[in-house]
């Protein structure tokens, strides 16, 4: 009796792994993408509500030459309307020229009138997340207690959340309450970014940095 020929066919059990493969795959993506989906609505709702009440300090985030000259001219306007009698800029990184972002802010900030023996200094922080260690650090130094977070829209809800970790109590103010909107291609940019260093954020944190 001659030999059956072998076929070459996979076993069926082989399709039905790939096949659920292929379909858990799909299911992971889906489940990323509407997890994304939510987080970005997240960010973009909360930065959207002004939150700002009296406070002992208000802290100005660095964001870049423009972007921290556009939130310190939005803290100078919260300043002058009374929400506290202290300013503290903040960030160690340039901002362009020979300035970094702590020095650019008080610079907008004495251009807008604020006494310069009202504003605090903040060189140090290179993240929202070394900023916020620091930024607790002076708080308690100097006895303040609670502070107007003053950044752009996109960025708040993580600062927030940053600085809440340090137990540092903030009322968010988005800068665009003065400045306006950012463009809308520079907006999503942003709002991907920052999903993106909240993520990576998440990441260090769970390994104990």
């Amino acid at each position: 009796m001659a030999d059956q020929p072998q076929s070459n066919r996979p076993p069926r059990a082989w399709h039905w792994l790939r096949r659920w493969a292929v379909r858990g795959i799909a299911l992971g993506l889906a489940a990323l993408v509407i997890v994304l989906g939510a987080l970005a609505i997240t960010i973009v709702r909360y930065g959207a509500t002004d939150r700002a009440r009296p406070a002992d300090v208000i802290i100005v985030l660095g964001g870049g030459d423009e972007g921290t000259a556009r939130r310190a001219e939005h803290a100078a306007a919260l300043y002058h309307a009374g929400y506290a009698a202290h300013v503290l800029c903040t960030g160690g990184v340039s901002a362009g020229g020979t300035l970094i972002e702590a020095e650019r802010c008080a610079q907008v900030m004495r251009a807008a009138h604020v006494p310069a023996e009202a504003i605090t200094l903040e060189r140090g922080s290179r993240s929202t997340a070394e900023n916020a260690r620091a930024t607790a650090a002076i708080m308690a130094a100097h006895g303040w207690r609670d502070a107007v977070l003053v950044s752009d829209d996109f960025h708040l809800w993580r600062a927030r959340w940053l600085f809440e970790r340090q137990g540092v109590r903030v009322y968010p103010s988005p800068a665009q309450g003065t400045s306006g909107p950012l463009a809308p291609s520079e907006r999503v940019y942003a709002v991907l970014r920052e999903i993106g260093a909240w993520g990576w954020g998440e990441v260090r944190a769970q390994l104990g940095r």
